[in-house]
């Protein structure tokens, strides 16, 4: 019952008060989450609209929601799956998440990871080292991505 609350909470703030460039509906149950994230301005990935998949776990808030990218991007830290490394996505000792945090939260934090891509915790390495050794190959690559499948 405490998820439920919480979750409908949280999605009522999400409609009301969302964080720039984040919305977020439920698809369905309660416990699927549909979101979608606006490219941020002077990043590769300005101007194209990203959706995202989360799944509420029946132990959240202990546990973290599963988010995942279902549009394509390019980038160091996101696979081809959409599966997103990112520490607030894991539990300790791995990861940071806490019961504190919300869905709001984690996706300012994806967003935030968009802008500012980390490097030495990537899941895609060929990627992150074209983002380390050959920047503007990195971005030329990140920007077609984005015309091609995040284009409105």
């Amino acid at each position: 019952m405490q998820r439920a609350s919480r979750l409908t909470r949280e999605l009522s703030l999400l409609a009301t008060e969302p964080p720039p460039g984040i919305t977020c509906w439920q698809n369905g149950q309660l416990d699927d989450l549909r979101a979608q994230i606006l490219g941020g301005l002077d990043t590769p990935y300005e101007k194209g609209i990203f959706n995202l998949e989360i799944i509420v776990p029946e132990r959240y808030p202990f546990e973290p929601p599963k988010i995942r990218f279902l549009t394509p991007i390019y980038h160091p830290n996101i696979d081809s799956a959409g599966r997103i490394c990112l520490d607030v996505l894991k539990l300790p000792p791995k990861g940071a998440w806490r019961p504190s945090l919300n869905i709001s939260t984690l996706l300012t934090s994806i967003q935030l990871l968009m802008a500012e891509p980390n490097p030495d915790d990537p899941l895609m390495a060929d990627i992150s080292s074209e983002y380390k050794y050959n920047k503007q190959l990195f971005l030329l690559n990140a920007r077609e991505w984005t015309k091609k499948y995040a284009g409105q």
